[in-house]
């Protein structure tokens, strides 16, 4: 995958290092923790992630402070991430955009977006959260646990034995394969040290955009996985109450981090193309958010049964959809529909495995 990595200073003189990737209309993801550019591009669990976003928009991603080729000797809050956010932003030379956060970069993606209504377009948060854990009121019994877990992290983190970074891995998603499990922890290994894993986690704890969110005025999409096992999803419903006329999608998963085999995986991305606005290949024009979606994954070599499951729909559903889709694009079979997808671009996922 090519990507240009890039950096800048940031208000406090930390550097902080971004990446660019894809053509079309700007869309940038909000800094979240466990995070390496370089070794992201590869990963069996990122690099789907990087494709999808990067196949109808420039993508703009970057490595929180403390964290992959960012400066690891830092100091760690909320108003730095938000900072570092607004640095990135402006090295790129962005002036109006979407954005996008994921977990804890739902909360830093809020607060910009309420001090910057100008500059964006469209706010989508998946996995998200308005208060952080000691904001929640949480009862003794789930403090100590929290507690547990960071001492955990101080003491294991670095360590050889992947035993307890597999542990992470499958709090963040426990419907990955073995590979992805893998990949996930060596990312934790490359991604900081302990000591600032334990430092980034416990400025997570009293993130509080409550107010902020309500200054929300762009068009906001919210999802989150109903079994989410890192953050649970009534803070995902929170959330979306207290931004103003944003839609909420449940996703049918317990993965916090989707996964490309994931059936939620196909619907948050059917869900995000449908609600930002993308560059739409010239060949494809015409073409419905659930056509493209459907041609997409035809494209990769799915028949129809694959493609109802991918897409929670049935098979006559998704009979009449490729009938349409046939229609609009001139042709008359499926090989002629593949060459045609594949020409604007579309299947690069099922040719680059």
């Amino acid at each position: 995958m090519k990507q240009d990595i890039r950096f800048c200073k940031s208000f406090d003189g930390a550097r902080i290092a971004y990446a660019i990737t894809g053509e079309g209309p700007p869309l940038v993801k909000a800094p979240h923790w466990l995070t390496h550019l370089e070794y992201e591009a590869g990963s069996p669990i990122w690099r789907p992630w990087i494709e999808e976003l990067s196949r109808t928009h420039t993508l703009v991603r970057m490595d929180v402070r403390g964290c992959g080729l960012s400066e690891r000797d830092v100091e760690f809050s909320f108003d730095h991430y938000v900072n570092d956010l607004e640095a990135v932003i402006d090295a790129a030379g962005l002036d109006r955009f979407s954005l996008l956060g994921h977990s804890q970069g739902g909360a830093v993606a809020v607060d910009y977006a309420a001090r910057h209504p100008s500059r964006v377009g469209h706010l989508a948060v998946l996995g998200g959260y308005a208060r952080g854990s000691l904001k929640r009121g949480l009862p003794p019994e789930r403090l100590a646990e929290l507690e547990a877990l960071l001492k955990l992290v101080e003491v294991a983190w670095g360590g050889e034995n992947p035993a307890y970074r597999n542990l992470f891995s499958t709090l963040f998603a426990p419907g990955a394969t073995a590979e992805q499990i893998n990949s996930f922890s060596e990312l934790q290994r490359r991604s900081t040290s302990p000591q600032n894993a334990v430092r980034i986690l416990r400025s997570f704890t009293v993130i509080d955009v409550t107010q902020s969110a309500h200054r929300v005025t762009c068009p906001a999409l919210l999802l989150h996985a109903r079994g989410d096992t890192r953050v649970p999803f009534s803070e995902g419903l929170e959330l979306a109450s207290l931004v103003p006329g944003a839609k909420f999608v449940p996703l049918d998963s317990d993965n916090h981090v989707l996964v490309a085999h994931d059936p939620a995986f196909s619907r948050f991305f059917a869900e995000l193309r449908a609600f930002l606005p993308g560059r739409t290949p010239v060949s494809l024009m015409g073409l419905t958010g659930r056509e493209g979606e459907i041609i997409e994954l035809i494209a990769r070599g799915l028949d129809n049964t694959q493609i109802a499951v991918r897409l929670g729909m049935s098979e006559k559903t998704v009979r009449n959809h490729i009938t349409h889709i046939f229609d609009k694009l001139g042709v008359e079979t499926r090989a002629q529909a593949i060459v045609r997808a594949r020409e604007a671009g579309l299947g690069r996922e099922s040719r680059l495995s």
